[in-house]
This record gives structure tokens, sequence and C-alpha cells, in this order.
């Protein structure tokens, strides 16, 4: 670092990145069908996944060296791994913005040992508020145990909670209204993601993305909306409801692209830097860790990654590419 403080991590496009979002495990105790395979998939290997003081030194140099104040930890399911909390203690002494995106499951064990560890906030991905359809969906029979989760954390103090909802045509539309009023009920910001092409199958398809438009506009014919300032580096829009009760956010990766202010990189479980979400390339960064690599050198790998990030993802282009990787793979 110099003298002068961080340097700002750049790319070619002028975009500066202070967003890192780490996968601590591609292991879930979902097989969420527009994510994964009923039979799961091919788990990495104990000995491929960093350890938690690699994860904490990769996240130290992009705060020390690029400036980052934000750390989302993701999976995965993140809270399969073990001790958990350890690493949020780690991460919480950086000083950043540290979150941690769940489906929920074991927040009534977990969220208080997670605040206690120096988490403070957290968004919890539920796809329908009907057992039926939550377990067509997860091919789990869980949503109890989520929406109990919900509640555990709002019990312990996280502040605030967002609510993930994967938007699908054909699947959850008809609940939109279902989750504005349940969010405005437990006092927790529903985001709404339109359904990106990240499925490990390959099934994905443009009709059946719920877009940004249609979700506000259900939404709005119920419970009246009203737009909340820019975004900035956020990935989300925000309504608020007029009569002063919350908010929601719509992720409109497909119709609404943002990669013009996207300030994040990612860090996989098995170390791998994307400098997005749909790269087609990585930067293996284990081996340096596990190498006798220095800070230095690792500051200068991830400085020529980001550089060569690309303009975006460009999805319902021809051109575009899906990565080889799904979502579970890569980490939310």
């Amino acid at each position: 670092m110099n003298s002068s403080g961080p340097e700002q991590l750049t790319d070619g496009f002028g975009r500066v990145h202070r967003d890192l979002r780490i996968s601590v495990t591609d292991r879930c105790n979902f097989r969420c069908s527009y994510c994964m395979p009923a039979e799961g998939l091919d788990w990495l290997p104990r000995s491929d996944v960093l350890s938690y003081e690699e994860i904490t030194r990769i996240a130290r140099i992009c705060v020390e060296r690029f400036g980052f104040d934000g750390v989302r930890l993701t999976g995965g399911e993140p809270t399969l791994r073990a001790d958990l909390p350890v690493l949020i203690e780690q991460l919480s002494a950086l000083n950043v913005d540290l979150s941690l995106t769940t489906n929920g499951t074991t927040l009534r064990r977990l969220a208080p040992a997670l605040v206690t560890a120096g988490l403070s906030r957290i968004n919890i991905s539920c796809d329908s508020l009907r057992a039926d359809r939550f377990a067509t969906v997860t091919r789990r029979d869980e949503l109890a145990k989520v929406l109990d989760g919900i509640d555990a954390a709002i019990k312990a103090g996280l502040a605030p909670i967002k609510l993930n909802v994967v938007a699908m045509r054909g699947v959850n539309e008809d609940e939109l209204v279902d989750f504005a009023e349940f969010g405005r009920t437990k006092g927790i910001v529903v985001r709404f993601i339109e359904f990106m092409p990240l499925d490990a199958q390959g099934d994905w398809t443009n009709e059946q993305v719920l877009t940004q438009d249609e979700i506000v506009a259900a939404i709005n014919a119920v419970h009246p909306l009203e737009p909340l300032a820019e975004r900035g580096n956020a990935p989300a829009e925000r309504w608020k409801y007029r009569d002063g009760g919350g908010e929601i956010g719509v992720i409109a990766s497909v119709t609404h692209a943002f990669c013009d202010s996207c300030d994040r990189v990612r860090l996989t479980a098995d170390g791998m830097l994307r400098h997005c979400l749909f790269a087609t390339r990585e930067l293996d960064l284990r081996t340096l860790l596990r190498s006798d690599a220095t800070d230095d050198d690792i500051a200068d790998a991830i400085r020529a990654e980001v550089g060569a990030k690309w303009a975006g993802h460009q999805i319902n282009q021809v051109h575009f590419i899906r990565p080889s990787r799904s979502m579970s793979q890569i980490g939310g």
C-alpha cells in the first residue's frame, strides 16, 4: 500500500472494483431445479477447497491493496462449511461490510453464533411460500425450516434481512404479491432475481424469464410503488411502497443488465478468481496461495485479471457463451 492509501482496482472500462464475493463451498443441501440436477454434482475434493486462512489472505489483500469495502460469503450453501463463525470472525476484523447468502435452513441453530462472530446482515433464498411448490423447486421438503430460519435471523438482530426470490415464468409468477406481502409483514426486503442462464443442466430459455417490468407491474397493481434513488453499484433496482410499508428490489441481469456499473469480483471455493459471474476465464489463485507467492505477487495477478474484464455478459446476443460452471459452483 502506498502512503496515500489503497489503489483503485480498475478495469479497462473505468469500473472501480470494491466488492468481493467468496464461495466457501460448492456443496448444497438443496437440489434446486434451476441450479443443479436431482442427483447433485461432483463435489470438489476437500483438498481443493481453500482454507479459512487462504480465504482471509485474499480478502485482506483486496482490502489493504485495493480498498475493497464489501465481502459477501456464498456457496453452494455456505452454512454447510464447518465452523463458519471462525471465518466470519477473521473477516470481520478487516472492517468491511460483511454479509452472507444462505437458504436459511440452519439459521435457527447458527444465527446467534454468526452475529457474535461479526455478521451484521444476511440474504435468505426462498422461491416459493407454498410447501408443495417449494418441494418441487428445491427437491427438498424444507420450507418450514426456511421460514423458521427467517424468524431466527430476525430474532438474532441481523439487519437488513433480504429475501432472494428467483422469479420464473410457469413456476412462481402467481406468488409475486404473496412475497411482497410477506416482506411487508416481516419487515424484510424482498429482492426478485431474473432467472439467469446458470443452471447446470443447460435448460434455460429466455421465455422462462419473468422480467423486471412484469414483476414491478404485478406488485404495483396491488401495493403502489415508486422508484428509489439510482442503485449506483448495487445489483438491484429498488422501489418503495407509497404507504411506507417497506421496499422491494429487482436484480434484472437479463432484461436490464447493469454491467456498466459492476464493481464485483468472485472467488470460487477452489480459489479461482472470476471477474464476472458469466466469465469464461478464471485466475488460479489457489496455486499462488500454496506456493511461495508474496502478497505483491497475488495483488499483481488480481490487478491483471480485473484489467482484462469484458464490457458485459451479453445474454441474448448471438455470441453469448454460457459459463462452464453453474451458479452453485461459482457462488452468487
